[in-house]
């Protein structure tokens, strides 16, 4: 079971989860960030280091963002590693709490 992330993420992606993955599962988009599902070994130290708890088990990802699993899948595929921690994006604070952000999400 690989970790998957979620809406939260975009427009802020933050990348301190970087820096604590043992095995560098993250792929780097323009507003966004994904775990490759197939590089993923389940440790959970990502989880609690998201600002914006987008971070979920595949098995505990809201009903409502099921479908960020296939995307994490399909992005990871075409996205390059991410390996150290970056600032995060500079309005990342004003798009912290919103909701319903798919549709900025950048490829």
């Amino acid at each position: 079971m690989a970790y998957v992330v979620t809406e939260s993420c975009i427009r802020c992606k933050y990348t301190d989860c970087v820096d604590v993955c043992p095995v560098d599962c993250f792929r780097e988009g323009p507003n966004f960030l994904v775990i490759d599902p197939a590089e993923c070994i389940d440790c959970t130290l990502c989880v609690a280091e998201c600002p914006v708890e987008a971070i979920f088990a595949e098995d505990d990802v809201p009903e409502t963002q099921r479908h960020f699993i296939a995307l994490n899948a399909e992005l990871a595929s075409v996205w390059k590693p991410i390996v150290e921690r970056k600032e995060p994006l500079s309005d990342a604070e004003e798009w912290a709490k919103r909701t319903g952000k798919l549709d900025e999400l950048k490829r």
